[in-house]
């Protein structure tokens, strides 16, 4: 509606003009070189509006004939550009396909229209990777790696191909290099992260975390930031108690339901004589997740009590958890070391029915302590090898004595303290032994976790029970990590793709947006 009163106004100004010249007739004479021309205005004005126009097209005549010759190469440049598109998208489709003839001739239609052209360059290594050709596709990664507009891609493709050969080296210092380029790349903070944590390197890891504080979520940060400060105070804990106490500290303030964090800052507390606080921590984290180790830092908060007063310690905090398993036991551990058998049977009673490994052992300790039955004694140990299993320390298959704050292949954070698969056997589940703790594996070991080992510990009594432990059995070294791919819709026939942790990678691998733009100009 503007645009039509627009020129309705400028129409009327237009009539306007040429009517007052009309009404304002005059002459207009010309003398030059003996020549007299004698006109009106309005003859003179059409003539020099007729003659600007003349030039005007006489100029754009000239001009279309003076760039023709480029006008003819754009063209030309166009239809290469269209071509390689083409080239470039069946090639892709022919790569994520699995058609290997297809997508060699659509990359060598693409290198020779567009060789420079990112995307080409990522087809050529994708079709490499295809064919197996793993010299051809890490060759290609260099060259987009040395480009300022395909580093990141590149790095990446790198890194997967270093993982593929297993050459751990050259797939850190690819990860270290993406990182440090671009710290918002998550799989390159990831791969930093899982080789720190691999090395022990925990100050190191806290700084990586640092440095990709804007990339996480407030709770996640929290949580990862809990787990490297425990990880870090308990590497400390020998040799530097006063920062160790203030990671522990620092860790139980961030995460106060994190079960190590909450025992190792009570502990350090309790030693340091500052038992209210110690107490603090330790019964929020109980009331949230009741666990062996925090009744167990509870029941020597005062060193040198006596048996009943710890009973009496452990009985306040079972009653914040009534029904719980975990309390129970407590309970029942405490009641038989200050002699209260009947309060330990009282605290079992509930779970007898149906019990599990460590009740069942109990069961059996409270026999031989109250009674000495060696035969009741008996029936609860062997009740005890076919009982359902207790929670534990698990990441996935594998199970630890203790919490670990990362998996033999660095992956942060992934112990839960809960029951193993049950489709695993309780004495084929991988169990890690203390001894491989993270803070005592030494930097060269980085590359290759140690193996787990495997045991069925069927009484804490070692004595009676020696003929209950089956022998520990040593697993064959972990096949190495599988690949992983550069971007999700394109994958080798040997590359499963990424893993649905990293659904936010594909974001890093596209093209920049400017890219197809680029083929046609």
């Amino acid at each position: 509606m503007i645009r039509v009163v627009i020129f309705l106004i400028v129409v009327g100004l237009l009539a306007f003009g040429v009517t007052w010249f009309a009404d304002r007739p005059g002459t207009v004479v010309v003398t030059w070189q003996g020549w007299r021309i004698e006109t009106s205005l309005m003859m003179l004005g059409a003539g020099v509006v007729a003659a600007m126009v003349a030039v005007l097209v006489l100029w754009t005549l000239l001009r279309a004939i003076l760039r023709s010759p480029f006008a003819l190469r754009a063209l030309f440049n166009h239809r290469r550009g269209v071509r390689a598109y083409e080239a470039i998208s069946q090639g892709l489709i022919a790569v994520g396909s699995g058609d290997l003839a297809a997508a060699r001739k659509h990359t060598d239609d693409a290198r020779r229209m567009a060789p420079a052209e990112p995307l080409a360059l990522l087809l050529s290594a994708q079709t490499a990777q295809l064919s197996g050709d793993r010299e051809a596709a890490d060759s290609a990664f260099r060259v987009m790696a040395s480009r300022t507009d395909t580093k990141e891609l590149g790095l990446h493709g790198l890194y997967v191909e270093a993982r593929r050969r297993n050459d751990h080296v050259s797939a850190h210092a690819f990860a270290e290099e993406a990182a440090r380029v671009n710290p918002s790349l998550g799989w390159a903070g990831r791969a930093v992260l899982e080789f720190r944590c691999l090395a022990g390197d925990w100050a190191g890891a806290l700084a990586l975390l640092e440095g990709s504080k804007r990339a996480l979520d407030k709770e996640t940060y929290k949580r990862q930031r809990a787990v490297l400060l425990t990880a870090r105070a308990m590497a400390a804990e020998d040799t530097d108690r006063d920062n160790a106490k203030a990671f522990a500290l620092e860790a139980a303030k961030l995460a106060p339901t994190f079960v190590p964090a909450a025992a190792l800052a009570g502990r350090m507390l309790a030693e340091a004589g500052e038992l209210r606080k110690a107490t603090r921590i330790l019964t929020k984290a109980w009331q949230a997740n009741p666990h062996p180790e925090l009744a167990q830092v509870f029941s020597h908060l005062r060193f040198g009590d006596a048996a009943r007063d710890r009973l009496k310690r452990i009985e306040g905090l079972a009653k914040k958890v009534p029904g719980h398993v975990e309390g129970a036991l407590a309970l029942a551990r405490a009641a038989i070391d200050a002699q209260e058998f009947g309060k330990a049977r009282a605290a079992l009673s509930s779970f007898v029915a149906a019990p599990t490994k460590r009740v069942a052992l109990m069961m059996a300790e409270l026999e031989r302590a109250a009674t000495n039955d060696e035969g009741r004694v008996r029936e609860w140990i062997a009740r005890a090898l076919n009982a359902a299993p207790d929670p534990a320390w698990t990441a996935g298959s594998s199970v630890s004595e203790r919490w670990l704050p990362a998996s033999p292949e660095g992956r942060l954070d992934v112990f839960e303290w809960r029951v193993p698969l049950t489709e695993i056997a309780p004495a084929a589940a991988p169990v890690i032994e203390p001894d491989a703790a993270p803070e005592a594996l030494p930097a060269s070991t980085a590359a290759e976790p140690p193996g787990p080992s495997v045991a069925l510990v069927a009484s804490a009594d070692k004595a009676d029970m020696a003929a209950a432990v089956l022998p520990v059995q040593r697993p064959s070294r972990a096949a190495p990590p599988k690949g992983e791919a550069v971007i999700p819709l394109v994958h080798a026939p040997d590359d499963p793709g990424p893993e649905a942790i990293e659904d936010a990678d594909a974001q890093e691998a596209q093209p920049q947006s400017a890219g197809w733009r680029k083929i046609f100009e």
